[in-house]
């Protein structure tokens, strides 16, 4: 039985998340959808992250297992034309070995978070960046960062549905840069605790508001306290944009 890894983009606005659901449109179910009508297999399509509603993704990594040997270009390009019209596309399609783990066998997840600094109303990126109309200061954000990087207890920036056993988690990168209008938040880890990124991301607006400081961030880091966190930044400007095995 030949397991298939997938590479897979998609826009998060129209749907519920990655999970599949039973009343909501999901990026799992319609991939599901998409190797049954491929196959006549109901596979389990397993994802490297489970994105939230509205999340985008560059290159999520999913596996599924198929009775039958196809050609991963085919695999591929059926997939790409079982998915249509969903905003949803299959890069790529490859053969791996049975213990591979989309999830599990994952190493290291990067996710982009992209903030529209500008008064102006987005009309191009509407639904796929945040726009923050009050100036940030992106190297004070990109300071404060730094107060988060490494091996931490993130309690304040975990969801309260969380459902991780451990909040400690080790954040391996959290970088803040500037192309003009543009603000681009980098986060890098091993794994994230459920809105851990976006809730980071809206605290570190704080700081580029001046709202915050750089201790201010560490504090609330320290309070351990979901109380303490910022707001949280909203999904469309989150992407996954790479996983690492």
């Amino acid at each position: 039985m030949p397991r298939y890894r997938i590479i897979v983009e998609y826009d998060g606005a129209p749907f519920a998340g990655w999970q599949v659901q039973d009343n909501a449109p999901t990026v799992q179910g319609a991939l599901m959808a998409a190797v049954r009508a491929l196959s006549g297999e109901a596979a389990m399509v397993q994802g490297a992250g489970r994105t939230d509603a509205g999340v985008h993704a560059l290159g999520q990594v999913a596996h599924f297992d198929l009775s039958k040997d196809y050609e991963t270009d085919t695999v591929r390009d059926a997939l790409n034309a079982h998915l249509r019209p969903h905003p949803v596309a299959v890069l790529s399609a490859a053969v791996v070995p049975p213990d591979f783990d989309a999830r599990r066998s994952a190493v290291r997840r990067h996710y982009l978070y992209r903030i529209v600094n500008r008064r102006p109303d987005l009309a191009l990126e509407r639904g796929r960046a945040w726009r923050v109309p009050r100036p940030l200061d992106h190297e004070a954000m990109h300071a404060a960062a730094q107060r988060l990087v490494g091996k931490h207890d993130f309690t304040t920036f975990r969801s309260t549905e969380c459902q991780a056993k451990s909040p400690v988690k080790t954040l391996d990168r959290l970088d803040v840069s500037r192309f003009g209008d543009e603000v681009q938040i980098a986060a890098d880890a091993r794994s994230f605790l459920h809105n851990q990124v976006r809730s980071m991301v809206g605290s570190l607006v704080m700081a580029g508001e001046g709202k915050w400081s750089a201790e201010d961030l560490a504090r609330a880091l320290a309070a351990r306290d979901r109380a303490a966190c910022g707001p949280v930044a909203p999904p469309e400007g989150l992407y996954l944009v790479r996983v690492d095995y």
